[in-house]
């Protein structure tokens, strides 16, 4: 949620996504892609104004 990539979408299957990877899911993107690939998401980029 503190990506710039999340969104919250209105579809109730798959009510999160990543605009970087391009995909919808029920869980947290970020734990997706580190299930996916083993490593923290590379495209992480955080929020205007969030700290990091």
């Amino acid at each position: 949620m503190k990506c710039q990539h999340f969104f919250v979408t209105w579809e109730p299957a798959s009510p999160r996504g990543c605009g970087a990877y391009g995909f919808k899911t029920k869980q947290m993107p970020s734990i997706v892609v580190r299930r996916s690939s083993g490593h923290p998401c590379y495209k992480f980029s955080p929020k205007a104004g969030e700290k990091k």
